[in-house]
């Protein structure tokens, strides 16, 4: 399996923003190899959020294919010279390769 993690630091409030642009259907979900994404969001802090994207994929294979994808290209070839929303205040991207996978009891209930 192979990983890639946004994490966003959002000035306070507008975490819900980030939110709905991860919730809208898009290009990516049609995607072979893609598993899941999920969105989460921290509030702890006074001054702002901080919002954390995971995005599961079967195989780096299947990411590079993805980022080498028309739709992707598209897609920031269309943002290009757009500066991100001011609520951004900073974003990092990490990739992993998931070494271990244990499934616990509560994936076996659910198949």
């Amino acid at each position: 399996m192979f990983i890639m993690t946004r994490t966003m630091l959002i000035e306070k409030g507008n975490s819900d923003k980030v939110i709905e642009r991860f919730s809208q259907p898009g290009p990516m979900d049609e995607m072979e190899g893609l598993i899941d994404i999920s969105v989460m969001v921290n509030k702890k802090s006074k001054e702002q959020e901080e919002v954390v994207t995971v995005i599961r994929w079967e195989s780096e294979e299947a990411w590079k294919n993805w980022e080498k994808s028309p739709a992707h290209i598209e897609g920031h070839r269309q943002k290009k010279g757009q500066q991100p929303p001011s609520y951004i205040i900073s974003t990092s991207v990490n990739l992993y390769n998931a070494d271990v996978v244990k499934k616990g009891k509560a994936f076996a209930a659910n198949q």
